[in-house]
């Protein structure tokens, strides 16, 4: 989509909360952590504070840590000159470099190298960075916000992220709303996504009966923005303009999920397996979080490490 609004489309307290947060942050030049599930469009807000602030006429640069590759990470973002190590035939700038004056997004922060975390914070700190076979020190201008769907908390805690970088990087820190908590916002994205696309692809835009997008409010969004986008322009070619009603919803929007503790577990009467039954609820925890133990351990109501213990107990 060409728009870097696509998630601000929306009224919800919860979202509105964050926009208000990230409008002030514009204005100043200090370090921002966005944090989010997949798909909540951390990216976004990214730009829209880019787009907001006196640099938004200067590069907005995006870099994807978990891309990276470990051995040409710190090349990569610092730059190097040529021959500093086998492969390099040539000079390259870098990404700060590119970024001077404007605007460097580290999405995935959890992702990056240790190594090169040190080095960011030096950057951080004085604006200055040497890349690789270089004697002197060079100094660049950046904005630099960073984003990631996982625990930093947790990594610090574990060793793999360095703490005096993440409190450095968590000057200002912006949590994007997951899209089951935008209370409300569902209608309005789907109008807007349903006419961007059809204009997109040239087609009619679907037509949405009141119960399709009531059982659409009541869905959870796992993927959220990312996946309702995807919905509609899935929906968008296959009606060809045509109205879509509750039973022409997938079959996970049909269910009406239940409230209270029906909704985690009705006792059979020849009662169950505990256990199994535990293991069961950590797999889906470990499938919803993509793998990610820290997030599966939340969904779960339990400490990462506690989840960790039952994860060794159980031999998953």
């Amino acid at each position: 989509m060409k728009s870097n609004n696509d998630i601000i489309n929306g009224n919800s307290p919860e979202l509105m909360e964050v926009l208000r947060a990230a409008d002030l942050v514009a204005a100043t030049d200090v370090a921002v952590l966005i944090t989010g599930e997949t798909g909540t469009g951390k990216d976004l807000l990214a730009r829209r504070i880019h787009g907001s602030s006196r640099r938004q006429d200067k590069p907005f640069i995006t870099v994807n840590c978990a891309a990276l590759p470990e051995n040409l990470a710190e090349s990569l973002l610092f730059g190097h000159r040529k021959g500093a190590f086998t492969g390099a035939n040539s000079q390259r700038a870098g990404f700060i470099a590119e970024a001077d004056g404007g605007t460097l997004l580290l999405d995935e922060i959890g992702e990056m190298p240790a190594p090169v975390q040190a080095k960011l914070l030096r950057f951080l700190e004085s604006g200055e960075y040497q890349p690789l076979g270089m004697v002197e020190a060079r100094h660049a201008n950046v904005r630099l916000i960073a984003a990631t769907n996982s625990n930093l908390v947790d990594a610090v805690e574990q060793g793999s992220f360095r703490s005096d970088l993440y409190f450095r990087l968590n000057v200002i820190p912006l949590e994007v709303p997951p899209l089951r908590k935008r209370t409300g916002d569902i209608a309005c994205l789907l109008k807007e996504l349903n006419h961007r696309l059809s204009a997109e692809h040239g087609m009619p835009a679907a037509t949405y009966t009141p119960a399709a997008i009531a059982a659409m409010e009541k869905y959870p969004w796992p993927g959220n923005i990312r996946e309702l986008r995807n919905f509609v322009e899935r929906t968008l070619i296959l009606s060809n303009g045509g109205t879509i009603d509750i039973t022409n919803l997938p079959e996970e929007m049909k269910m009406q999920p239940q409230t209270g503790i029906a909704a985690l577990l009705s006792l059979p009467e020849n009662g169950l397996d505990l256990e199994s039954l535990e293991i069961g609820l950590m797999d889906q925890a470990l499938q919803a979080s993509n793998g990610n133990k820290s997030r599966a351990a939340r969904l779960l109501g339990l400490t990462r490490d506690t989840f960790l213990y039952r994860l060794k107990k159980y031999a998953l």
